[in-house]
């Protein structure tokens, strides 16, 4: 069994939806100047997005270890299963059959309970410098005249070529970091519940 890369932080800014980025093409004017920006690379790039990635991980670096702790209390086990079939009485084996069933059970609880709780914190991340993002994408269009301006980094994006002097991403991100500079990191973000303490997951014999 193996645990599943967890907080993927970096992953899961990147996963925003391309309708923040994306401007439709219908009844522009041919000579209109358009644009490309990386969503992905933006949010992640910026300051805060940085800042939130290293928060996050702090946050749920606790639940990390119990998995880890978890995993390796379940590889135990079975590696005494394994040696002992020849050593261990029947009772014994069943009893350790038993504890292993329990803690993968556990195991299993307690890692979609993560991976929910990091999707939700992830999320709210990507939102909250999202709708920022948004609003320095329409100031910076406005003031140099984009008609249009595509995300890239979108799965449904039309987008095959595109040269690095339409690409506007690196000013995005400057202007968002002007526009919106991180602060002194903390021990919890406002608006984000504490991660959930870890308990003790090994069954009684």
């Amino acid at each position: 069994m193996k645990i599943r890369a967890v907080v993927p932080v970096l992953a899961a800014l990147l996963m925003t939806p391309a309708v923040w980025a994306q401007a439709s093409s219908a009844g522009a004017p041919a000579s209109a100047k358009v644009g490309v920006l990386s969503v992905q690379a933006a949010i992640a790039s910026t300051a805060e997005g940085k800042q939130a990635a290293a928060e996050l991980q702090s946050q749920f670096a606790p639940r990390t270890t119990e998995l880890q702790n978890l995993q390796k209390q379940i590889e135990e086990l079975r590696n005494r299963l394994q040696t002992g079939q020849s050593t261990l009485s029947d009772e014994e084996k069943a009893r350790l059959a038993r504890e292993g069933d329990q803690l993968s059970r556990a195991f299993q609880r307690k890692q979609q309970e993560f991976q929910d709780d990091t999707n939700d914190a992830q999320q709210d991340v990507v939102n909250r410098i999202g709708r920022k993002l948004v609003d320095v994408l329409n100031k910076y269009s406005k003031e140099n005249g984009y008609s249009i301006i595509l995300d890239t980094s979108s799965q449904q994006s039309p987008v095959l070529y595109a040269a690095n002097q339409i690409d506007v991403t690196q000013d995005i991100i400057r202007l968002y970091d002007q526009s919106y500079p991180v602060k002194a990191a903390t021990t919890a973000t406002p608006g984000r519940p504490a991660p959930k303490p870890a308990t003790p997951a090994t069954p009684k014999p």
